[in-house]
């Protein structure tokens, strides 16, 4: 068992086939289809907030609708993860995704508005991270908007360095990296 942080809002690695962690009253385990409406529903709620949609040349979602296939399947070296509340449903969501053999992209990280900074984003980006090394990566990249504040604060305070800013149709998208260790 690995542990984060301290106190009753300790981010924990809790031993088991399948990843799965807690904090505090989140659970985070692997994405299940059954999730597949509310992942959708956190991914374009987190759009909607910042004036963004799926299709504007900056996101899209093809892959929400296969996640097993393109983060789960065997071989793709990938995983998503949703955090689910005391009532099993899913507030927050987060993927990896295999770049080269060393390098995972970590993509998707949401967290649903009303429960913002309660740590939930920092806990899912911890266990993207932790579940990355168990995957053998050293290294994560990942991008986001410039509208995205707190994302930004979120990479930063969590060690990730900015390597570039490149616009897209009108939107500054900020690619980073974490190096892991």
């Amino acid at each position: 068992m690995v542990a984060i942080g301290s106190g009753a809002r300790t981010l924990v690695r809790r031993p088991a086939i399948m990843p799965e962690w807690t904090f505090g009253d989140l659970t985070i385990r692997r994405y299940l289809a059954v999730d597949n409406p509310v992942v959708l529903s956190l991914h374009r709620e987190g759009l909607a907030r910042i004036g963004l949609r799926p299709g504007d040349g900056v996101y899209y979602e093809n892959d929400l609708h296969d996640l097993e296939g393109i983060y789960l399947a065997d071989g793709r070296g990938g995983d998503f993860l949703v955090g689910v509340d005391p009532d099993g449903d899913p507030v927050a969501m987060g993927g990896l995704r295999r770049v080269d053999p060393c390098t995972g992209e970590m993509v998707r990280l949401r967290v649903r508005h009303d429960l913002h900074r309660l740590g939930y984003g920092a806990a899912m980006l911890q266990a993207l991270e932790h579940r990355a090394l168990e995957l053998g990566y050293t290294r994560l990249i990942g991008d986001t908007t410039e509208l995205q504040g707190p994302a930004l604060e979120l990479y930063r305070t969590f060690g990730w360095v900015e390597l570039r800013r490149e616009m897209i149709n009108g939107i500054v998208n900020i690619y980073g990296e974490k190096k892991l260790s």
